[in-house]
């Protein structure tokens, strides 16, 4: 079992002509983007539980569609170890829990 951790980009996004205070929060993993792992929420809290649920059902639907997932073929840079094309995702080969504050 290994356990991979992603970096979290999470940043207030607006139309330029629209006043700060109607900003939404987008929360995006920029080595997963592509696959569809971003979301948006009114707050930061809700953007990142939105990010966690498309996340989890971005891991579901590949896991049902090839059974384990391949993160080397999935980031889609075959080159390179994930720790050197992508510093922002950690692997442990042990579970970890993550908090952010």
């Amino acid at each position: 079992m290994k356990t991979y951790a992603f970096e979290v980009v999470l940043e207030k996004d607006k139309w330029p002509d629209e006043p700060d205070e109607d900003a939404v929060w987008r929360a995006y993993i920029p080595a997963l983007e592509h696959k569809g792992a971003a979301s948006w929420g009114y707050t930061q809290k809700e953007a990142l539980k939105n990010l966690q649920d498309a996340v989890d059902l971005l891991f579901e639907y590949l896991s049902e569609r090839g059974g384990e997932i391949n993160f080397e073929s999935l980031l889609a840079d075959k080159e390179n170890s994930l720790s050197e094309s992508h510093p922002q995702i950690q692997v442990s080969d042990v579970p970890l829990v993550t908090v952010t504050v």
